[in-house]
């Protein structure tokens, strides 16, 4: 890719990039949320007409005007969300648009799509039912399916956009086990992840971007982390985790005894003021599920919850919000912002109450708490008017957070608050994080990331299966503690 620009009103989201890759290596894409790796797949996946440039796929350049022609030429890309149909089967889902003709017309060859699929999914190493529903299999496999369909396409180019951000570390490592077969092949993989230790596991190169432009190339086995933070954010990040300096108050939040059949088993702890603990776990151990109950979103069969030193009983988000609990998501697109709306409506939503008098809204007073939020938090966007689907992840993770800030929430639930962010928008959050403990809000705070949740916490739960499993002291405790707990068995002698 030579001189790719790309520019929307108000904004360059590409300035004369370009972009090198060779057959048979995992390329990095590196770089900022809003930096334009993702605009920049887009113009190569055929979903975004560049403004300038060229694009040669074996020397010759080719025309990407849509997604089909992009295919065409052995481009695939899979996107951090998942393109899949849900109540399709894993067969349906790899060869959609391209079903087998069957012998009369208008019908589809089934027999010859399960068997086609059964092969690709075993050139993977993956044991998937190729008739089984996607939306009951696991997220790994949902990913794996993800890959066999962009290479039922005879991809040579495969584009993987945060692969990894929802895998468990044995899915991980099962997915790079994919990934070095088909740079064996010599399929060329563009890798865009925000996990910085696993791209000198999996990287051969590294190309990184700021601010729209092409920043450098670098051998990845040549390079430090150090110098990676640099190009990226153009600074040095001193100190990734602000010392924790909150003083604890008085208790928040207390939940006693909380079930819910099958999912929650007897859940007890309590919150203070000025305390940030963390919520540790492995996928599906009932982290967020927990976090649903609290905020009324899912209904609990037995336990209690005080507020403040006050029982309350919370059977709705409408009535936590009332209460000063505030939930940031884990899927912020499809449920913590209204994506068609701009940003100024996102960060007034949950408290339209405070903007109207006798039912009508003041949009004077909206936009100012609206800008001075989107300011502080350092949103890069041309206006308050910018739709939330047109920003970057980071910034969008930005504008949830302005969200429940406008609300003033003294009791605040972070499900993932750094999924598929970059590194600088990552230390931002986690200094507002301790900011706000300063402040005195209590914060209950859902992660992944052990080193995040060893470097913010003041105490750690950890959950297993539904079961509170184990409670320790921040800085007390070491990451293999952590995840011998989250397994449900004792640590090693």
């Amino acid at each position: 890719m030579r001189g790719i620009a790309k520019r929307y009103p108000g904004v360059v989201a590409l300035d004369g990039v370009d972009l090198e890759v060779r057959r048979g290596e995992v390329h990095v894409l590196l770089g900022e949320n809003g930096a334009g790796k993702s605009t920049l797949m887009k113009v190569l996946a055929g979903a975004v007409r560049r403004d300038a440039g060229e694009v040669r796929i074996d020397g010759e350049a080719v025309a990407l005007g849509d997604p089909r022609a992009a295919q065409r030429a052995g481009v695939s890309i899979i996107y951090q969300e998942f393109n899949l149909v849900p109540h399709l089967s894993v067969a349906d889902n790899l060869y959609l648009g391209r079903e087998p003709r069957g012998a009369w017309p208008g019908l589809i060859d089934q027999k010859t799509m399960v068997r086609d699929a059964s092969r690709q999914l075993a050139a993977l190493g993956v044991s998937i039912d190729p008739q089984a529903r996607v939306a009951d299999l696991g997220v790994a496999e949902q990913q794996m399916v993800e890959v066999a369909k962009a290479l039922s396409i005879d991809a040579r180019i495969l584009v993987m956009d945060e692969p990894t951000s929802a895998l468990t570390e044995q899915e991980i490592e099962r997915l790079f086990t994919v990934i070095r077969s088909l740079r064996a092949r010599g399929v060329a993989v563009i890798y865009i992840s925000h996990r910085m230790e696993e791209l000198f596991q999996i990287g051969d190169r590294v190309t990184v971007m700021r601010d729209g432009r092409h920043v450098g190339t670098r051998v990845l086995a040549d390079c430090t982390m150090d110098e990676l933070v640099r190009l990226m954010v153009g600074r040095a990040l001193t100190e990734q985790f602000p010392a924790r300096t909150a003083r604890q108050g008085e208790e928040a939040l207390r939940v006693e005894g909380l079930c819910r059949r099958g999912v929650l088993h007897d859940i007890s702890f309590s919150l203070r003021r000025g305390e940030v603990v963390g919520l540790a776990g492995l996928m599906g151990s009932g982290r967020t599920e927990l976090a649903r109950a609290i905020f009324g979103a899912d209904p609990i069969d037995a336990g209690r919850i005080w507020l403040r030193g006050r029982a309350v009983t919370i059977r709705s988000p409408r009535q936590a919000i009332r209460e000063g609990l505030g939930f940031l998501t884990e899927d912020r697109k499809r449920q913590g912002l209204v994506l068609c709306r701009d940003i100024e409506e996102n960060t007034s939503l949950a408290h339209l109450d405070r903007f109207t008098r006798a039912g009508v809204l003041s949009p004077r007073r909206a936009a100012e708490t609206a800008g001075r939020l989107t300011t502080e938090l350092r949103v890069k966007t041309p206006g308050l008017g910018q739709r939330v689907v047109n920003l970057s992840g980071g910034n969008q993770q930005k504008v949830v957070l302005a969200k429940w800030l406008c609300r003033e929430a003294d009791v605040l639930i972070f499900d993932e608050p750094t999924r598929g962010i970059d590194v600088g928008a990552k230390a931002e959050i986690y200094q507002l994080i301790q900011r706000l403990a300063g402040e005195g809000r209590a914060i209950l705070m859902i992660s992944s990331e052990l080193p995040e949740i060893l470097g913010l916490s003041d105490r750690i739960l950890v959950m297993h299966r539904g079961h509170l499993a184990g409670e320790f002291r921040g800085g007390e405790v070491t990451p293999e503690q952590l995840l011998h707990c989250a397994l449900g068995s004792p640590p090693a002698p």
